[in-house]
């Protein structure tokens, strides 16, 4: 084989070898790359996605909480179904929420990761406290079908409670979600960021 096309091909080879190793031409290793104003752009909408979330899945916990207290002590099978269909749409927006507070984190840069970080572990807890409010309407309005008013009345103080606190934890998880998207959009609008290291959300 000719001398030229046997050092052509021995350049060409070392040419991917460098490629995937990740160096330049020169040998060296590429330059980290730095998130770009669109990488940042939907790290912001994201969190700002999830806030108006944990807005509605707040309004829903405290319209829930609010529906529990209706006419305290005098719990019927109407009064009973309509607790549980109110917690159980607060249920679904905190599962919403969370979905979108887990997006947000995973999207998150710099200082919006740890913000981003503490508004899902905030929706988590709110999603347990609501579901466990709809569990509890459940079982009121089971017993307020089949037995004694008095019996009816236990668990609905339960429920109430339980509603109580899952606003509370809802009304958390939307303030977290609020500090996040501000930090995003501070992200955004800052020249030069550079990237968090990856992090992967806990359970």
């Amino acid at each position: 084989m000719p001398k030229k096309i046997l050092i052509a091909l021995l350049a060409l080879a070392l040419g991917f070898a460098s490629s995937a190793a990740g160096l330049d031409p020169a040998g060296q290793l590429s330059p980290a790359s730095t998130p770009t104003q669109k990488t940042k752009d939907a790290a912001s909408k994201a969190a700002q996605e999830a806030q108006r979330a944990a807005k509605k899945a707040a309004d829903a916990a405290n319209a829930a909480a609010e529906q529990g207290k209706v006419n305290a002590g005098k719990i019927s099978k109407a009064l009973a179904e309509a607790i549980r269909l109110a917690a159980k749409k607060a249920a679904e927006a905190a599962r919403r929420f969370e979905a979108k507070a887990s997006e947000s984190s995973a999207m998150a840069l710099d200082a919006g990761k740890e913000a981003a970080n503490v508004a899902l572990e905030e929706g988590r807890k709110a999603t347990k406290a609501s579901e466990e409010a709809l569990r509890r309407a459940e079982e009121t309005a089971r017993i307020a079908a089949q037995s004694t008013q008095e019996e009816a009345e236990k668990a609905a103080q339960a429920t109430r409670e339980a509603l109580e606190a899952a606003a509370e934890a809802t009304g958390r998880a939307a303030q977290a979600a609020r500090d996040a998207a501000a930090k995003a959009v501070e992200t955004a609008r800052r020249p030069g960021s550079s990237p968090a290291a990856p992090q992967s959300p806990g359970k």
